[in-house]
């Protein structure tokens, strides 16, 4: 049985400078993204295409939906799994590649979760977990491009 979930964030444009887009140097790229009654998130363009480095762009958001969704899936299926994680971190990278007429594509991301786990056995099972995580990710499912994984397990020191 097939369940379809929809999704739904609104855009402002807030770069106007007084003039429109009268030229492509006449507008700011800035732009506020929220979603329901959430908070919002102060976006911008890259600063290659005239964007403000303060504020997120696209390709950041971008990364950040692949690795939180492979974080959650992983997260999932190791409380499933009687796997217990006690701290989570990723430093997700990306390339994009652009043509001579200025249109681009990722084309690889790479995955670098950093797990700690609470008990040395549960070390064996993490490797299996994050292939599973990926088969699951609603995102990774969703671009056709490759989206590897690095991870690194270590155990928890007590104190």
């Amino acid at each position: 049985m097939s369940k379809n979930h929809e999704y739904s964030v609104a855009i402002k444009w807030t770069g106007n400078m007084g003039s429109g887009t009268s030229g492509y140097s006449d507008y700011e790229r800035s732009h506020v993204i929220q979603a329901g009654n959430k908070g919002e998130i102060m976006a911008s363009s890259d600063p290659y295409f005239r964007g403000d480095k303060h504020k997120y762009n696209p390709e950041e958001l971008f990364l950040a939906s692949l690795s939180s969704c492979h974080m959650l899936w992983f997260l999932h299926l190791c409380a499933d799994a009687d796997v217990i994680i006690t701290d989570y971190k990723d430093q997700a990278k990306g390339v994009m590649e652009l043509d001579e007429s200025g249109n681009g594509k990722f084309t690889i991301v790479d995955l670098y979760p950093e797990v700690i786990v609470s008990e040395a056995q549960m070390i064996a099972k993490v490797e299996e977990l994050h292939h599973q995580a990926h088969k699951f990710c609603f995102i990774a499912n969703s671009v056709n491009f490759p989206v590897n994984h690095h991870p690194k397990t270590t155990l928890e020191i007590k104190k």
